[in-house]
């Protein structure tokens, strides 16, 4: 499965974004798929993710409240609507898929996009 990922940028404290990420050449049954993200000298943590079929959908306490994540399945594509952004939310966001029972391991995960830049400026 390959993923693209878009929709990053740069907004002031409180603004909003809304990431993008589309999935191609494979198949998607039973997996899962969803965002990680990683500020400078930070590990890579986990956003939030979505079960193809939409069933279950989990996030991080740090954006819960904030982010919510969605799907269309007519162009395997998910979204991330990021509202409230911090400054702390700056880092390069990736799009991930791999089996839900992986989740959210990012070093069990199949399939990584290009990371986004997200920038909030305080």
């Amino acid at each position: 499965v390959q993923l693209q990922a878009s929709g990053g940028g740069l907004v002031h404290s409180g603004g909003s974004l809304r990431l993008s990420c589309v999935a191609s050449g494979g198949t998607l049954s039973r997996q899962m798929m969803g965002w990680f993200r990683q500020a400078p000298g930070k590990e890579r943590e986990f956003v939030s993710a979505i079960s193809w079929d939409g069933g279950i959908k989990f996030a991080a306490d740090a954006v819960k409240g904030r982010f919510a994540i969605s799907k269309h399945n007519a162009n395997n594509t998910i979204h991330l609507q990021m509202n409230s952004l911090k400054p702390e939310d700056t880092a390069v966001y990736y799009c991930a898929a791999g089996p839900t029972e992986n989740w959210p391991r990012p070093d069990r995960l199949d399939s990584w996009g290009h990371g986004t830049l997200v920038t909030v400026s305080s």
